[in-house]
């Protein structure tokens, strides 16, 4: 069995495979993140590998406090992936991309792909069929949207996201829902009009916290997997074992 553990910059998510199969998968506060892996690994004695991305505050010396901890695999941009990367600053280039990068090619081969994730950041990565990233676009997710017009305004209040009840707001409230929401969208939709003139076959993912909420809304044909960092993950460490 493997745990995944992807440290984001507000929360933890971690999942146990066997396999390709998920059987668990948790989000923990960073403020509970030692008992709470403590708690998984009794639960699952036979974990015998972690796969750790970190964005956030994670680094390898932490795990080295758990009392039971297998094997500790951090991976990151020296780690071994599926792709020739094609970023004019691939130092640059955040692991959480690369493994977003890597599922998509082994989980999605022969096709051209582009992966939204709607996580803190939007974030858009392209892959053609070559197996050759080619970048993508990084943007605002929709809590910072929310949290830019109340921390940068004098008056409009902090809402928390919901879906609009009409595209013209009659209130307040409904045209900063009606903004955030539906601009999100727009833009979404208009991201992947523009790659499909370039493109005229590719697959899209949609994944992050906000993937199922928003998947309905938009126009285009989309695979909704809220899961695929850490499948992604699980895939990128199974490949670099079989190396």
């Amino acid at each position: 069995m493997l745990l995944t553990i992807d440290a984001g910059n507000t929360q933890i998510k971690a999942a146990v495979f066997e396999k390709d199969i998920l059987l668990y998968k948790e989000i923990i506060p960073y403020t509970a993140w030692q008992n709470s892996l403590e708690n998984i690994l009794k639960k699952f004695s036979k974990i015998t590998n972690i796969a750790v991305i970190s964005v956030g505050k994670l680094e390898l010396s932490d795990f080295l406090t758990l009392h039971s901890a297998p094997k500790v695999a951090f991976l990151d941009k020296n780690t071994k992936m599926p792709f020739i990367n094609g970023y004019s600053t691939p130092k640059t280039l955040g692991i959480d991309r690369m493994i977003l990068a890597s599922g998509a090619v082994l989980l999605y081969p022969n096709t051209n792909r582009l992966v939204i994730d709607m996580g803190t950041c939007i974030t858009y990565d392209f892959i053609n069929d070559k197996n050759e990233y080619l970048g993508g676009a990084i943007a605002p997710g929709i809590r910072l949207r929310y949290e830019a017009l109340h921390n940068y305004t004098a008056k409009l209040p902090l809402l928390e996201k919901s879906i609009p009840e009409n595209r013209i707001g009659n209130s307040t409230q409904q045209s900063i829902h009606s903004g955030v929401i539906n601009g999100v969208c727009y833009e979404i939709d208009g991201f992947i009009e523009a790659y499909s003139q370039e493109y005229k076959n590719f697959i899209i993912i949609l994944t992050g916290g906000d993937a199922e909420f928003l998947a309905k809304r938009l126009k285009n044909t989309i695979f909704a997997n809220p899961n695929f960092l850490l499948e992604s993950l699980n895939k990128t460490f199974q490949y670099n074992q079989n190396d």
